[in-house]
């Protein structure tokens, strides 16, 4: 392999985000016109009964022209998120107590509910 072939393949710049069982990798690359495009990889372990691991990856280039666009639709939809579900996470994975959690929120909004929905009415108002 020619020594040119070799460095396309490397990264210029890269930075790693560990998330539980996930991996992020974020990726500057070159072109063959050595202009620089991103890739971000998403690398998920699993493991089987008998203990041994294999990893699924998937992979996204995202190239310059597309950039403001990506980050525009990116931005919108993590501020969609984190204005209407705030940013505690709440999820079985992620809370061990989430099913009493919810159950007990599930109880206190029906509670709630029942006592403002009903209005002590007189039949001598009628």
């Amino acid at each position: 392999m020619r020594e040119h072939d070799m460095l396309e393949k490397e990264e210029i710049f890269s930075k790693v985000l560990r998330a539980g069982r996930r991996t992020y990798f974020f990726d500057v690359r070159a072109t063959k016109a050595d202009d620089y495009y991103i890739t971000i990889t998403e690398s998920k372990k699993f493991t089987e009964e008998d203990g041994s691991f294999h990893f699924k990856k998937h992979k996204i280039y995202l190239y310059k022209e597309d950039f403001g666009a990506f980050k525009e639709i990116l931005d919108e939809m993590t501020n969609f998120v984190l204005n209407n579900k705030g940013e505690e996470v709440i999820s079985e994975r992620h809370q061990k107590d989430f099913r009493k959690f919810f159950s007990e929120r599930t109880e206190e909004a029906e509670t709630v509910l029942v006592s403002e929905s009903f209005t002590d009415i007189s039949f001598d108002d009628i």
